[in-house]
């Protein structure tokens, strides 16, 4: 497993090259794309197994970005990790590329399209369930937003997941507080999360999303719960790593303007 400081470097270096590719593209999602940052790199540099160079690997560990929106930190990601050229990270959002406003099958590394809140547990559900068919010992993965859980079909989801004992399911709730309308709390409020997962049939476990060993820490026990889903409560902070970003709610839709960008770059060096 790579050492903490790298896996911190890493992220820099992906949260750099998002402010990068949203400021070219002129439009996209920065907020949540930075606050899950530390989250994605911990995953897909130091917990799940995957081949870049076979993303279709049968027997790899399934990712499914629930909040499709936030998927210029996701193509971050896989450019770092070698699933595509980084040249591609700058036609973002362009007509004919393979890096749309959300997810698209056709990138590789991408197994299903999302961005349609509330969809993506069942999706990982969904593949949970193909691998006890398939008999392949994967394990799944699906990033959620917290303004998303408001939706309804999360907890349909939610309910089958403990249902149908999922133990290799690892839900993230990137709780950074804030939704395209203001605050979740002041939009619908989500509390008291722990309770409500639990009384699901989920483990919980509570962290600093922006701390990369309790990161590590809570996928290690993720791994050796046995017959109930986890959901990882992460709290973070919308726009991490750029001051003028973080917790605006400004930036949950707004991509930065070039002097904007260039003050990100600074800070973010």
């Amino acid at each position: 497993m790579p050492p903490v400081k790298e896996l911190e470097k890493k992220a820099k270096r992906i949260r750099r090259l998002i402010i990068k590719m949203l400021e070219k593209a002129g439009s996209g999602h920065p907020g949540g794309s930075l606050s899950s940052a530390d989250i994605l790199t911990c995953l897909y540099f130091a917990v799940m197994r995957h081949k870049p160079e076979n993303p279709r690997w049968p027997q790899r560990d399934r990712f499914q970005m629930s909040k499709g929106h936030c998927c210029p930190l996701w193509y971050a990601v896989l450019t770092e990790a070698g699933y595509f050229p980084k040249k591609e990270l700058w036609t973002l959002r362009n007509l004919g590329s393979i890096l749309q406003g959300h997810p698209d099958w056709r990138t590789p590394g991408v197994d299903v399209a999302s961005g349609s809140l509330g969809q993506g547990l069942s999706v990982a559900i969904g593949m949970v369930l193909a691998g006890r068919l398939d008999k392949l010992p994967y394990r799944v993965y699906c990033l959620l937003g917290d303004g998303e859980i408001q939706e309804g079909q999360i907890w349909e989801a939610a309910m089958a997941a403990a249902h149908y004992r999922c133990d290799n399911l690892c839900a993230i709730l990137d709780y950074n507080g804030y939704q395209i309308d203001g605050r979740v709390k002041d939009i619908m409020n989500v509390e008291p999360l722990r309770d409500k997962w639990q009384a699901f049939g989920w483990h919980t476990i509570n962290i600093d999303g922006h701390d990369i060993a309790q990161i590590l820490a809570a996928f290690e026990q993720a791994k050796a719960v046995k017959d109930k889903p986890t959901i990882i409560i992460a709290k973070t902070i919308k726009g991490k790593g750029v001051s003028f970003m973080e917790n605006v709610v400004d930036f949950h839709g707004r991509a930065p303007t070039q002097e904007e960008a260039k003050k990100a770059l600074e800070e973010l060096s």
